[in-house]
């Protein structure tokens, strides 16, 4: 299988939770040691090894291609998508980058923080056209906010439910995901009066045994929707995310 090495994150959300925190900006553009959310994002995957970037924005997206435009990122290649229904699900927001891609991607969330080692080993899986791979933490009783976190339920390597409020569960939704283009006629299979979130996409190939679990085992990821979570980020980032490449290393490459 040819390397994977193109990556889309969904950035298109209006963030209302943090909205104390991030003011009229969107959600990518909170702050986070001296840089957006999106750009530790960014640099982190492009560490792992990807190179090219599908970004689907959608609430006051121009903010964000300004700041893209003006922190200096010459050899970052990102193609933005419009989401004009950011509004609705993520799995809306997933469908609009359909036409852009045919073969296997990294899926990211613009508010998750990772370690671009763990986003490296999960490039390094097997993953066939009709799957996805979702990376999950089965660290539970670790989780800053257990009650707000997507949990999985699993049956060996297979996921067969993920969601919030599901009665079983073995471990955490870390939010990267390895993804064969069929999530997208999932998606489309899934949508009712419009609109499906991307665990109603997975949750179907779930049902056909094509959705698996990569162990994250000691790593470390966190997501970031809270001003709450936002306050623990900072607090854990110099132990959890030290290797993490910086605002300055990523511009230079």
């Amino acid at each position: 299988m040819a390397d994977i090495r193109q990556c889309v994150i969904l950035a298109a959300g209006n963030g209302r939770r943090i909205a104390s925190v991030s003011g009229n900006d969107p959600k990518p553009l909170v702050m986070l040691r001296g840089m957006p959310l999106l750009e530790h994002v960014l640099a982190s995957a492009h560490e792992a090894g990807i190179e090219r970037f599908f970004v689907v924005i959608g609430y006051r997206g121009d903010r964000i291609r300004r700041w893209f435009d003006s922190a200096g990122f010459d050899n970052v290649d990102v193609t933005w998508i419009e989401n004009i229904h950011y509004q609705r699900s993520n799995g809306v927001s997933l469908l609009k980058a359909r036409d852009f891609l045919r073969d296997p991607f990294l899926l990211l969330m613009s508010d998750h923080l990772f370690e671009p080692q763990t986003a490296k080993l999960l490039l390094d899986r097997p993953v066939s056209s009709e799957e996805v791979l979702l990376a999950v933490d089965r660290k539970i009783h670790s989780a800053f906010d257990l009650e707000d976190a997507t949990k999985v339920s699993l049956e060996g390597e297979h996921i067969v439910d993920i969601g919030k409020w599901i009665p079983r569960y073995d471990a955490l939704d870390t939010g990267m995901f390895l993804c064969g283009p069929a999530i997208f006629d999932n998606l489309e299979s899934a949508k009712v009066n419009g609109d499906c979130s991307l665990s109603d996409g997975v949750r179907k190939l779930g049902r056909a045994g094509k959705f698996r679990a990569f162990d994250i085992g000691p790593a470390h990821w966190q997501d970031v929707d809270t001003p709450e979570t936002l306050a623990y980020a900072e607090a854990v980032f110099d132990e959890h995310f030290h290797d993490n490449p910086s605002g300055r290393r990523f511009a230079r490459v």
